[in-house]
């Protein structure tokens, strides 16, 4: 009995001796792998059996030691070592290393963290880690200063613009033609009859779009979910920009009207007379068929505002479950025309530099015998108001009997900018003060200038010691793009090793203490270069000898006791 013991005694150092074996092994082999923690296989004897109990002394007799054989080793754990590599110049920009305590945080599909300072820009711009992980860090505020504690990707827009003043105020100028004719009238596209699928009741704006049927064909439905569709206009005599309307199971006609109302820049708060048609998509019923509507869009006053929607206008592949006609100035508006109008275009910029574009609309609203009274609109398809909405303003302009502006209302118009990184929304003056009403053969109006600054082109950037991502612009200035991270554990020998340098936060680590360089017990970083492994060659080749040694030894101890029981066996016979 005591010698198949002894069997097992010998295969678990053989065990143990393996572990430490590829522990070693695994070293060995990262010796060149950058920021690699070697580590270490710790062992403790297994369990005791216990022969005899030890027993006190007494007046005659000495006490005697408790008599324990061990049942050999194993592997009490293995250890992460987290002391620092030596740190080497890579002359990458991009490359960084920590030299102190801390890890860099990585967003990916999980959140990780790592010393491995490898990184790269994306085809966005994005500090990533070798495996596509974005590199987390601190953005900065429209005046460049960092904004500590929103961790987010970072971004190095290489070849990019940032530098620009943010445009202010839009000068315009120009001639709005006194002698041209009132605003009374609109465009008016009529669809063609629509009914629910397989007749029933008229439709609202409440019917689901997958309900919805063209009349000529009652049993098919125009819409099915998962379409997409694509809306391209025509707005006085330019196109309007590509929209698209994705169908889903709870789409209704009232979702689609405030689709085409924001996808053709249909202002549908004005104008507020009788005479003129409420501008904006609308479900109306048909008066001939009890069971039908339409759909029908009306646009807003001015010539510059016509609308036109062509077979292809609204469309699916090579289908489309719209025909509009264009019905401009029917039903009883055919004495008012679209009436004088003027539209311009001014490229502005955003708090990072972006160009944005702003399209602004005036129209001649009101004569009387005090001066005149325009109606502008400003929409701008860079806008990123989450409804769709492209309308960023509108106002009058006011002029008196010579023509010279007096008042002017809404001329402070907001864009929204969500998601772009920029400040958002985005606040820009429109100036008319250069603008005249005078008569004249046509409208003029033109952007004379804006105080947005051109963007420069970032050719360089730079990481100092505390994180800071300096970027140097073509034309000689040089901003903050924002800081990198460091993260800090109570107990890294707790963190969980996914592979690929990547740890995970676990029970043990403590929550990750996250804040700038030399902050919080956080080390500097060091750009332009990589930290090494920390793994020690000669140490290693050690190891491999003790744990080598320690396998044979293990493995004279089975052979041994394997002799004994042959020669046990071979004595019987």
């Amino acid at each position: 009995m005591a010698l198949t013991s002894t069997l097992f005694t010998g295969l678990s150092g053989l065990d143990a001796n393996t572990t430490r074996l590829n522990v070693a092994g695994n070293n060995i082999a990262n010796v060149n792998t950058v920021a690699f923690k070697g580590s270490r296989a710790l062992f403790k004897p297994q369990f005791y059996v216990t022969d005899s109990g030890g027993s006190s002394p007494s007046a005659d007799f000495g006490g005697t030691n408790p008599s324990q054989r061990g049942l050999g080793t194993e592997v009490a754990a293995i250890e992460k070592d987290f002391t620092a590599g030596s740190i080497e110049p890579t002359g990458k920009n991009t490359d960084l290393a920590i030299e102190g305590a801390g890890f860099f945080v990585v967003k990916g599909a999980d959140q990780t963290y790592t010393r491995d300072g490898s990184f790269q820009l994306d085809s966005n711009n994005q500090l990533v880690t070798t495996s596509g992980g974005l590199v987390q860090g601190y953005g900065v505020d429209t005046g460049f200063k960092v904004v500590p504690g929103k961790l987010g990707a970072l971004r190095i827009p290489l070849g990019a613009s940032s530098t620009a003043q943010a445009t202010q105020a839009v000068n315009l100028t120009g001639n709005l033609d006194a002698a041209g004719a009132l605003a009374n009238g609109a465009s008016i596209l009529t669809s063609q009859l629509l009914t629910r699928v397989g007749g029933g009741t008229v439709p609202t704006g409440a019917t689901l779009l997958t309900d919805v049927a063209d009349a000529s064909t009652p049993a098919v439905p125009s819409f099915t979910a998962g379409q997409t569709f694509t809306l391209q206009g025509k707005k006085g005599s330019r196109d309007t920009s590509p929209e698209t309307f994705k169908v889903t199971a709870t789409s209704t006609l009232s979702d689609l009207t405030t689709f085409l109302n924001h996808g053709l820049g249909i202002n549908t708060a004005g104008p507020a007379d009788p005479s003129i048609p409420t501008p904006g998509a609308t479900i109306e019923a048909d008066a001939t068929t009890p069971t039908a509507a339409r759909l029908v869009i009306v646009g807003n006053t001015g010539s510059v505002n016509s609308l036109a929607l062509g077979a292809s206008a609204f469309f699916s592949g090579s289908s489309t479950p719209l025909n509009f006609q264009d019905g401009t100035n029917a039903a009883g508006f055919a004495s008012n025309p679209l009436g004088e109008s003027v539209h311009t275009s001014s490229v502005i910029y955003d708090s990072l530099g972006a160009p944005v574009t702003v399209n602004i609309t005036a129209v001649f609203q009101k004569s009387t015998a005090t001066g005149t009274q325009w109606a502008f609109t400003a929409d701008s398809g860079d806008s990123k108001d989450p409804t769709g909405n492209q309308i960023i303003g509108t106002g009058t302009l006011n002029f008196d009997v010579n023509g010279k502006l007096l008042s002017s209302t809404g001329n402070n118009v907001n864009i929204d900018r969500t998601g772009t990184g920029a400040r958002s929304p985005f606040g820009v003056k429109l100036d008319f003060t250069g603008t005249t009403a005078l008569a004249s053969a046509t409208s003029t109006l033109v952007t004379s200038k804006q105080d947005g600054s051109p963007l420069g082109s970032l050719g360089s950037f730079s990481i100092g010691t505390d994180g800071i991502i300096t970027g140097a612009f073509s034309n000689g200035l040089t901003r903050t793009l924002g800081q990198v991270a460091i993260a800090n554990f109570n107990n890294p020998q707790g963190l969980d090793d996914k592979g690929g340098n990547q740890f995970a936060a676990s029970a043990n680590s403590g929550s990750p203490v996250i804040g700038q360089p030399l902050q919080l017990g956080a080390g500097i970083v060091r750009s332009g270069a990589l930290e090494q492994s920390n793994v020690d060659l000669s140490k290693e080749f050690v190891n491999l000898i003790i744990a080598s040694t320690g396998f044979s030894a293990a493995s004279k101890v089975i052979t041994t006791s394997n002799q004994l029981l042959t020669d046990l066996l071979n004595s019987t016979r």
